[in-house]
This record gives structure tokens, C-alpha cells and sequence, in this order.
């Protein structure tokens, strides 16, 4: 390309396709420094530069090179004192040929031009609001006889230099927010471990358990519920979040107003839009009336939004918007609501993994995350698997008139299993077992594990995890859902000194157990599980003592 035709970006086309370009980098990318080189590529590209740099103040307002692109080969080869001149004055430079300007003569010489050639230096200030916080630069090489036309090239350079700033300030804001959430996360996990509740506490006797997991959590609920900011509940499904959330409400000033909950999982985006925000009349087809939405029928009370990790990215900025500022348009209107409404959100997403692939929004991450509160799965807790158990069977007896009760073995039972569905699983059993039991207790035998019955241990192929060592279920209780595939086959411990073969081992244990499964485990050194398919194995029908 001869030189006295060097392109610009003077073309409006080909301006706005590079403005496109810089737009997506900067607005996709968490990694600041590395899309500022993106952007300086791209630069390099459609406006034929030969060096560029992005240079932004640092905390102590001392100028950094940030990102460049072509090669300053040691400290003196960029100008530091042109550049710091345009962020001082928010005044840019616009050197036909640096070797005529004082403040880039000094530069000339590391950049290896040719006789006939000349470099120009362009130098704008990126801003945040009315200060300079950096400056973009380009250097440009042209032939002596080449035309100078700076003007387009100027106005597109601070387009580019105020897309760069506002990324700026978002990404700083973002840190700063995370700064201030580790802080606070800090301070109140260290207040949550000084501070130990007497148990049950007001507003949380629906929560049951008492181990120091879930002490952990009661501490956490009676810190942050008293106050406005927004709690985010995570956790496996069937944890018990909602209930947790309700007890936040309950516990906070906005008791006396309305709790409201929507599962974001359950419906499409549409039908979220309109079920938070509400319509007016004729908003759709099938909008015979207008309707308030959730956020209104919150206001002044508290807003529960489960499986918020499934919301679209699309919706995301219409809830970051709600958050932010409080006000909203219902579907097919234009008339702005304002509402007063305290946030309580779960999910059972690893969120930053979600941010990380760009599927969930940073600053809705950090909107929704300031207070977190981890719930404990059931495996985790073992030791409150018992009193679970007799609360649920509790309330089955007087949802139906019944008179049940556990047996110790029975309880050994529930606490050695593994389920995976958590409380909600736990819950199932203990009504599916309590249906199906004839007489007044709820014996070992009659769990659907320890005969082998329990279809869900079917959903389930992995090996279950060790339960950490601070909580996990006491020796004497066998882990009893196993994977849907028989286990290898183990041998059979001898409970006396007698040479005997392992059908007669198991038989004598089944003897001393009055054939329990459950118990004869525990004799060996077996799971239920185990006991089953051994007693098949060896052809041994079961006798009913």
C-alpha cells in the first residue's frame, strides 16, 4: 500500500466496526489487562500503528504502563512526561512528528525509523467523570511525502479512551465491592464463631439440629437478619434454604410485612419477567387484567429468589437494574414502580465458576453475595439426622393420627445413610416408612435400605464421599445406601474363634441379631446392603421372629 494512501478510520463504516469490536472486548472480558492489550491489537490493525500503550494512575496517582502493544525496549523508550502532561490537564497531544516536540525527542532515537520517514505521536486522556485517570497513546510512522489527517483519528481515539475508562471504573468497582464482601464476610463469620446461640432460637424452630454446622448457621442468620442487606443461601438442593430464608424474615424488622418466594428454575424468561414485575391490561395475549408482580407484593417485606443461579443472562441485567435502583416497569407499561424490598436469594450453583464463563454477571454476583450463608448438607451433619427423624415423624403422627416411634436401631439405621437429597430425602423416608410400618415402632427391619427397597439409592452411581472427620456418624452405625451395583463381595468377619464357613458365620450372626439385617451388620463388620446380597448369595431365606 503506498504510503500517501495510509488508511484512517475516517471511513464511518470502518470506524464503527472497530468501535463494535472494542466494545465486546471490554465488555466481555473480567481480565482487565488482557483485553486492554486486545483493544491496542486492535488499534494496531485498522489504524496501522506502529506502538501504542494504555498508562493508568495506580492507587498512589504515579502513572503505570498498563497494557502496550510494539516494543519499548527499555524504561526510557515510552514518554512518560507527554503522557503525564495530557492526564494533568485532560489536554491531548497531537505530534505531527515527535522529533519536533520537546517532550518526544527524546524518544525518536529508540524507534528505529528510516531517514525518509517520520513518526507522529497522538496522546488522549481516559477519564472517569470530570479526572483523568490514564491516558491512551499511538505513534504512527509515515512517509515524507504522505498527507497528515489527524482529525478523525482524534475523535475516534477518545471514543475508544471513554469505553476504556468506564471499563475502568466497573472493574475497580467490582474489586472494591469484593474487598468490602471478604471484609464483611470476615467480620461476620468471626463474630458468628464468638457469638454460640442457645438453642432452639425464636424464629428458627423449624431449622432442627444442633450441630456445629448448623449452630454455625443460626449464628449467621441472627447477625444478618436484623439488618437490610442481602443474603445469599447456597448449598444442595434439599438443604433447607427456603426454610432458612423465612426464619431471616422472620427474625428481621419487615416481619410484620409479606414473605414472598419464587423458584426462578420453574419458569421461562418471559414468564419471570412478568411473574417479579407484573403486566398491564393487554401487556400479551391472555392479560385480561392488570396484575402486580412479586417485587410489589414484597414491598416493605422480603423477596426469596430460589435457583437464582438459572436465571437467563438476559433477565440478569433487568434484576441487576431492580436492584440497583429500586424501581421497575411492569410488562407493557411505561408508568416506573418503586418498591422497598429486602433480597433473600439461593442457589445450589458454584457462582463463580458461572462468572468465570461468562454466564452469570460479575456485578450481579457481587449485588446478590454480600452476605453468604453456606448450608450444611445432610452428610455433613449426621449427628442431627436422629432428631430430623423424629421431627418428621412427629409431625406424620398428628398429620394423621398415629402413634409411632423410632427404635434406637432404627435411628442407627437413618443416621449411617448417605442421602444425597439431603433434609427433603430424609423427610421421604421417614413418612414412606412410617406408612408402611403396622405397629407402633419403627424398627431397623422396616427401613427400605436395610431390605435392600430403597429404589432412590438407584439415582445415585458414585461412591458416596467420607463425611468429614468432625462430624461424621459414630462407628456403630453402617453406611447404608450404596451404589445401584452390587459391591464386591467382602468376607465375613468371624465374631468367636470357631473355624466356620461363611454361610454358617452369617447364619450365627443372623441367629444372635433374631435375624435383623441391620444388626448382623454390625456384628461383621457389613452394611445392610452387604448382608443382603449375601444372604442371597448363599441362598438363605429370611425367618420373622
Amino acid at each position: 500500500m503506498p504510503r500517501c494512501e495510509m488508511p484512517t478510520v475516517s471511513d464511518p463504516a470502518h470506524s464503527l466496526v472497530s468501535l463494535y469490536e472494542i466494545s465486546k472486548l471490554l465488555g466481555a472480558s473480567l481480565n482487565l489487562d488482557q483485553a486492554l492489550r486486545d483493544v491496542l491489537n486492535i488499534l494496531s490493525s485498522y489504524m496501522q500503528m506502529g506502538r501504542g500503550a494504555v498508562v493508568l494512575l495506580d492507587a498512589a496517582g504515579k502513572p503505570q504502563l498498563t497494557a502496550q502493544a510494539g516494543a519499548f525496549r527499555k524504561a526510557d523508550g515510552y514518554p512518560f512526561a507527554a503522557v503525564q502532561k495530557v492526564i494533568a490537564t485532560s489536554i491531548p497531544i497531537v505530534a505531527v512528528d515527535m522529533a519536533d516536540e520537546p517532550l518526544l525527542a527524546d524518544v525518536v532515537a529508540t524507534l528505529g525509523t528510516l531517514d525518509d520517514e517520520s513518526v507522529s505521536f497522538l496522546c488522549v486522556p481516559i477519564k472517569s467523570g470530570d479526572r483523568s485517570i490514564g491516558a491512551l497513546s499511538v505513534e504512527r510512522t509515515w512517509g515524507n511525502d504522505a498527507r497528515h489527517v489527524f482529525e478523525h483519528d482524534l475523535r475516534f481515539l477518545f471514543m475508544v479512551a471513554n469505553m476504556i475508562g468506564q471499563a475502568v471504573l466497573l472493574q475497580r468497582r467490582i474489586a472494591a465491592d469484593r474487598q468490602t464482601l471478604i471484609a464483611e464476610n470476615a467480620r461476620l463469620q468471626k463474630m458468628a464463631k464468638e457469638s454460640k446461640p442457645e438453642l432452639p432460637v425464636h424464629g428458627l424452630e423449624d431449622v432442627v439440629g444442633n450441630s456445629p454446622a448448623m449452630v454455625s448457621v443460626f449464628s449467621q442468620v441472627q447477625q444478618a437478619a436484623p439488618t437490610r442487606v442481602t443474603v445469599l443461601l447456597r448449598g444442595e438442593s434439599g438443604t433447607g434454604k427456603e426454610l432458612v430464608a423465612r426464619a431471616i424474615h422472620m427474625l428481621s424488622p419487615r416481619s410484620k410485612k409479606p414473605f414472598v418466594s419464587v423458584n426462578c428454575a420453574a419458569l421461562s424468561e418471559s414468564l419471570l419477567e412478568s411473574e417479579l414485575f407484573g403486566h398491564e391490561k393487554g401487556a400479551f395475549t391472555g392479560a385480561t387484567l392488570e396484575r402486580k408482580g412479586r417485587f410489589e407484593l414484597a414491598h416493605g417485606g422480603t423477596l426469596f429468589l430460589d435457583e437464582i443461579g438459572e436465571i437467563s443472562p438476559a433477565f440478569q441485567a433487568k434484576l441487576l437494574r431492580v436492584l440497583q435502583e429500586g424501581e421497575f416497569e411492569r410488562v407493557g407499561g411505561s408508568k416506573t414502580v418503586k418498591v422497598d424490598v429486602r433480597l433473600v436469594a439461593a442457589t445450589n450453583r458454584d457462582l463463580e465458576q458461572a462468572v468465570s464463563k461468562g454466564e452469570f454477571r460479575a456485578d450481579l454476583y457481587y449485588r446478590i453475595n454480600v452476605v453468604p450463608i453456606r448450608m450444611p448438607a445432610l452428610r455433613e451433619r449426621s449427628g442431627d439426622i436422629p432428631l430430623l427423624a423424629s421431627h418428621f415423624l412427629a409431625r406424620f403422627n398428628e398429620e394423621n393420627n398415629r402413634h409411632l416411634d423410632f427404635t434406637d436401631d432404627a435411628l442407627l439405621g437413618l443416621q449411617g445413610c448417605y442421602f444425597p437429597g439431603n433434609v427433603r430425602e430424609l423427610e421421604n423416608c421417614v413418612c414412606r416408612t412410617a406408612t408402611m410400618t403396622r405397629g407402633e415402632f419403627i424398627r431397623g427391619e422396616d427401613l427400605f435400605c436395610s431390605r435392600n427397597a430403597c429404589l432412590s439409592s438407584s439415582l445415585w452411581h458414585a461412591e458416596q464421599p467420607a463425611r468429614p472427620a468432625e462430624t461424621a456418624a459414630p462407628a456403630v452405625a453402617p453406611p447404608v445406601v450404596m451404589p445401584s451395583a452390587p459391591p464386591p463381595a467382602a468376607p465375613l468377619a468371624t465374631p468367636s474363634g470357631d473355624d466356620l464357613s461363611e454361610r454358617e458365620r452369617l447364619i450365627q450372626a443372623m441367629e444372635k441379631s433374631g435375624w435383623v439385617q441391620a444388626k448382623a451388620a454390625r456384628l461383621l463388620g457389613l452394611t445392610p446392603r452387604q448382608i443382603g446380597y449375601a444372604l442371597q448369595k448363599h441362598g438363605i431365606e429370611l425367618r420373622h421372629l
